[in-house]
Order: structure tokens, then C-alpha cells, then sequence
């Protein structure tokens, strides 16, 4: 009886081993936790985190180099919202490449961009490529008055004045607006255009084509036809005057 106790002892401990080595290796072991030491460097791809299922206070700071994640990666289904902050993210570590960009929303303050946050600044156009459509031009106010028409780059007044005055005195009433008497071939060609009408008895223009002592010259006028002719300083025509486009 003795001697077939002692042969089954061999047998019974290595029965005890192996069945402690299965309950504690296996059933206790799979009721630990698993620490990040455990898990290899790129092994966890992103299809294996449920979705919000990430909050940044389960990552160290610092602990997310982007050279672990893989090119567009990151997307915004993944995370919790607010959850990863920068203390996360290895500093410099995380670039564009590793960002699924169609997954991210608006910025909120962009939604500000879509429409200007002051039409004012819309308004002085600096340099404006087409001056009729802007309001301002360089800080000054840019566009042709009403009773006045778009033409060889300036603003022409569309009738001409109601009283017959001389040429000084005419060139004067103009430059008090801030434009001055045409010049007469332009005068002609404005007085081609639709709806013009010259005033009869001839126009002032802006040329003097003699001079031959102190206030003694002529100048020239154009008449209801578009000709061209010349008056005493003196005498008494109507006029109307060239605005400039910006003022």
C-alpha cells in the first residue's frame, strides 16, 4: 500500500502544477487589466476603438506622438467630444497627415468669415479696378452725381448751365465743384453721344488757341452741330462742366 502511494505522487504533482498553472495563467490573468506596456507600438488600429469611447483624461500628457497614428486617422467620430486637449498630444507631433480633415465640422469662429463682420470696410476699396462700382476709392467718394453721365473717365454734366456767362467766370463756376471746362474735341465727341444736346449759341470749352496781351485771347467753343470755333474771352456763352470720377 505504501509502495503505491509513492508511485502516484509524481503523477498528482504534476496534475497539482499543471492545474494551478492553468487557474492561475489563464483565468487570472485574463481577469487583469491590460497597461499600455502591453500593447505594442502601432498594433491598436483605429477600428478597434468604439466610437466616443476616448476620453483625454485616460491618455498622459504628452503620451500621443503623431508618428504612432496612422495617415488619416483622426477622425472626429472617434472622439468624445472635448475630450483630447493639447496636453495630450506630444508637442509638434500631430500634423494635417494624420487628420481625416472630412470629418472635421466649420470652426465656429469661421462662420463669421461667410459675411463681413462691417460693410464699412466694403466701402473704401483701395485701388478699386473698376471705380463705378465702388463707394470709396482711396478714402475718397468715387461715382458720377445725378444730371451727370460716365464719359472719357469723368463725370459730364448732361445739360449745360442756364445762364450765359464769359469764359473766366464760366471756368470758375466749375472749379468751385471740382471739375473744369472740357476740352473742345472732347466736348465734340460728348455732344455725339444719345440724348446730349449742345445749348444753342455755342458752348465754352477749356482751350484758349491765342493770346496776344494781358486779357486779350480768345477761346474756343463748340457749337449745337459739334463745330468748332472761337469767341472772345468776354463774351457770353453757357458752359457745362467735367466732374472728376473721384473727389
Amino acid at each position: 500500500m505504501r509502495r503505491g502511494i509513492r508511485r502516484q505522487r509524481p503523477a498528482l504533482a504534476i496534475a497539482t502544477i499543471a492545474l494551478f498553472v492553468a487557474v492561475g495563467g489563464g483565468t487570472v490573468y485574463a481577469a487583469g487589466k491590460i497597461s499600455g506596456k502591453q500593447i505594442r507600438p502601432s498594433s491598436l488600429p483605429g477600428n478597434r476603438v468604439m466610437l466616443n469611447s476616448l476620453p483625454g483624461n485616460r491618455l498622459v500628457p504628452g503620451s500621443l506622438p503623431g508618428n504612432r497614428l496612422a495617415p488619416g486617422s483622426i477622425s472626429s467620430d472617434l472622439l468624445a467630444p472635448g475630450a483630447v486637449s493639447a496636453s495630450q498630444l506630444a508637442p509638434g507631433s500631430v500634423t494635417g497627415v494624420q487628420i481625416d480633415v472630412a470629418t472635421l465640422g466649420q470652426v465656429p469662429t469661421a462662420v463669421h468669415a461667410d459675411t463681413a463682420d462691417s460693410a464699412h470696410d466694403a466701402q473704401t476699396a483701395l485701388n478699386a479696378v473698376n471705380a463705378l462700382d465702388a463707394v470709396r476709392v482711396n478714402g475718397h467718394s468715387a461715382g458720377c452725381a445725378p444730371d451727370t453721365r460716365f464719359f472719357a473717365g469723368a463725370c459730364w454734366q448732361t445739360t449745360s448751365s442756364e445762364a450765359a456767362v464769359p469764359a473766366p467766370t464760366a471756368a470758375q463756376a466749375c472749379a468751385t465743384q471740382g471739375g473744369e471746362l472740357p476740352q473742345a474735341l472732347a466736348l465734340t465727341a460728348f455732344s455725339q453721344q444719345p440724348g446730349i444736346v449742345l445749348a444753342n449759341g455755342d458752348e465754352w470749352s477749356g482751350d484758349i488757341p491765342s493770346y496776344t496781351a494781358p486779357n486779350a485771347y480768345s477761346v474756343i467753343t463748340v457749337k449745337t452741330n459739334g463745330e468748332i470755333t472761337s469767341a472772345a474771352f468776354s463774351a457770353n456763352h453757357k458752359y457745362r462742366c467735367v466732374i472728376p470720377l473721384v473727389t
